[in-house]
């Protein structure tokens, strides 16, 4: 690696915020819209993002383009957990008309509690193929910083 690519690699670090949260890196287990278990240990040996995000966001809806292409490219794994919304059919109408192919959750307090506190949506949660938390980052990402946070680790 040379001197570039090893800047570039910690300053991407830097703004992930790298967080010893225990309760985020711990091996947690949600159900997806469509009544399917997801659990961190089902993803050994893969990157795995955690996007907390809302239907009524700018920012979440922007980033949404680059998630869904490093999903389907099997780049990463993609969890989405929506939060922020009134009731669970603005969140069921809004995947209708915009399909996405990753799981989404529909998330609560306890859901958001194992996660820490979500001061900024999109917020997410980038998982090491060995299940380890490996940053946190506030707003939304590009699908450029993910793949060098990816590679950069």
């Amino acid at each position: 690696m040379d001197i570039s690519s090893a800047i570039k690699s910690l300053i991407l670090c830097l703004a992930l915020s790298v967080t010893s949260l225990a309760h985020a890196g711990s091996n947690w287990s949600l159900t997806d819209t469509s009544g399917k278990s997801v659990r961190l240990s089902d993803f050994r040996g893969k990157w795995v993002l955690v996007n907390f995000w809302a239907t009524w966001c700018p920012p979440c809806l922007e980033e949404l383009p680059a998630l869904e292409k490093l999903y389907e490219e099997g780049k990463l794994v993609v969890i989405g957990i929506a939060v922020s919304y009134q009731r669970p059919g603005e969140v069921l109408d809004f995947l209708k008309k915009n399909p996405i192919p990753y799981p989404v959750v529909l998330g609560d307090d306890d859901i958001v509690e194992k996660f820490g506190d979500l001061d900024t949506l999109p917020t997410s949660f980038l998982y090491s193929p060995d299940g380890r938390l490996a940053g946190r980052h506030e707003g939304a990402l590009s699908e450029k910083e993910l793949l060098s946070a990816t590679q950069g680790h």
